[in-house]
């Protein structure tokens, strides 16, 4: 029986060719960012869509920066009528994403909410509300909103056209093949991927629950890679681009240092456009351990005897 996670995985191609048609509020949203400063909130999974979003707004020359929704709250910076915050959030109800948004408006910022089908106060609609826990489709259909928002406002990102086909194309291929770690699993990625890798390990976390990390190639390097053995597995994203060299250098290393290495590539699209297939990739390891380690995806790990005090903490 298919978990919910990989059915929702399986539409997602679809879902982006309706995103790809459906350009209704693109232009009227990016002319209320441009000439601001843009912040882009989110937490957990929206954060890494947020950083990703940044990149995407920067290449477009927008001052845009990427800030986790409580940072935002408790640390500012300060926003006034001069800047906007696009907040991404699933389904509207994360804490502090909402108190965030709140304070920006009462501040006399401009805010746009990407979110999905239904969401009160939703400016631009991404996807229907996910049954699983572990959000894949809406992630991916946030980030094309932002790369359509970028793209009206300059950005040469490439053609947003090829990347329903490279999605579907990441889910027909064959099975990843990563075997469950004895200890950790990193992965890293350079520039614009270095937040695929984060959003490979949360997921893989949230969905099998086994110890990983996500980071960028020279946060690795400078540090984290010491502690790599070989019963751990380091999974390598590479949108090819200025970071196929460095990568390519780290996994050669690994390889020869006896750890067991995935080098999962992506260049044919251009490496802006390459975190559409990667992050499938990172999807399918995450459901790929789950069904090796018997865990159920979708449930965000209630039922898991101790979980309980978990609950009463407000997301």
């Amino acid at each position: 029986m298919k978990s919910k996670m990989q059915e929702t995985m399986e539409r997602q191609a679809d879902d982006l060719r309706r995103l790809h048609a459906d350009t209704g509020r693109i232009e009227e949203l990016a002319a209320l960012l441009a000439d601001r400063r843009v912040l882009v909130i989110g937490t957990g999974t929206s954060w890494h869509a947020a950083a990703q979003g940044a990149l995407f707004l920067r290449k477009a020359g927008v001052d845009a920066w990427a800030i986790p929704s409580a940072d935002f709250c408790f640390d500012g910076p300060a926003v006034g009528p001069n800047d906007s915050v696009v907040a991404m959030t699933h389904t509207g109800a994360k804490r502090y994403t909402g108190e965030a948004l709140e304070q920006a408006r009462s501040d006399g910022a401009v805010t746009v909410v990407i979110s999905g089908l239904g969401v009160e106060g939703a400016d631009l609609e991404t996807v229907p509300r996910e049954v699983s826990a572990a959000y894949t489709a809406s992630h991916l259909g946030a980030l094309f909103r932002l790369a359509q928002l970028a793209q009206a406002l300059g950005a040469d990102l490439g053609d947003l056209g090829t990347v329903p086909d490279a999605v579907a194309e990441a889910m027909a291929s064959e099975p990843m093949s990563v075997g469950v770690p004895d200890r950790l699993m990193e992965f890293i990625g350079g520039g614009i991927n270095q937040w695929t890798a984060a959003e490979g390990a949360l997921k893989v976390r949230e969905t099998a629950y086994v110890a990983t990390e996500g980071l960028g190639i020279e946060q690795f390097l400078h540090g984290p890679s010491v502690a790599l053995r070989r019963t751990d597995t380091l999974v390598c994203f590479d949108g090819g681009g200025p970071w196929t060299e460095r990568i390519g250098e780290i996994a050669d290393a690994a390889e020869q240092s006896g750890v067991c290495v995935k080098r999962v590539s992506a260049p044919g699209i251009g490496e802006p456009l390459s975190i559409f297939p990667l992050t499938v990739a990172a999807q399918r390891i995450a459901l790929e351990l789950a069904g090796k380690l018997g865990t159920d995806p979708d449930t965000f790990g209630r039922g898991i005897p101790g979980r309980e005090p978990w609950s009463a903490i407000r997301l």
